[in-house]
């Protein structure tokens, strides 16, 4: 695997995945990422909502645990991770159960608005979220949208997802969606 292609996966690993910094993900992450997006947008643990969001991040952990804790220790390691994502480019047009489900997810939470469509407002106010410059989210979202000229509805930003997931060749724009625009 590209080293290009394994900073990016690392990066998602990392940023995304491995929420309490442990150096592997297991379930307890996807237990915090739950507590911070339904606190982020308001839902408390009676609002419909957060039942969802808590049923198809459990959903994803329990598939993508069964996918890649190949030595069933109920976590994921790095390695383990890395492995999974190289299986993944032998045939990237067929993703895992867990990988639609947290692509549908991901797209669901940054369209906050619902209209089927990311725009420039909702990608920044998510990924300034994670950590990321308001700047970098902007010059990260012309770079996957060429310069505001492509409408990233569910179909497109599934083609940039899987083209981040498989792509090695840095200037793909699919390598934007997660906001970052360097990985060195």
């Amino acid at each position: 695997m590209a080293d290009f292609r394994k900073k990016k996966l690392m990066y998602v690993f990392n940023v995304f995945f491995d929420v309490n910094k442990s150096g592997t993900i297991e379930r307890k992450d996807f237990e915090l990422a739950i507590e911070t997006i339904c606190r982020s947008r308001g839902w408390g643990e009676s609002d419909p909502k957060y039942a969802e969001t808590h049923s198809t991040l459990i959903k994803v952990w329990e598939t993508l645990r069964q996918r890649a804790d190949t030595d069933q220790d109920l976590q994921v390691n790095q390695d383990e991770w890395i492995k999974m994502w190289d299986d993944y480019k032998k045939s990237p047009d067929t993703p895992l159960e867990w990988q639609k489900l947290y692509m549908n997810f991901m797209f669901d939470h940054i369209d906050s608005s619902g209209d089927g469509t990311i725009d420039l407002a909702e990608f920044t106010t998510v990924f300034t979220g994670y950590g990321l410059s308001t700047e970098e989210c902007e010059k990260a979202f012309d770079k996957f949208t060429k310069n505001k000229t492509v409408e990233i509805n569910r179909e497109a930003f599934g083609k940039l997802w899987n083209e981040f997931f498989s792509s090695e060749d840095p200037q793909a724009p699919g390598n934007f969606i997660f906001g970052k625009c360097s990985f060195e």
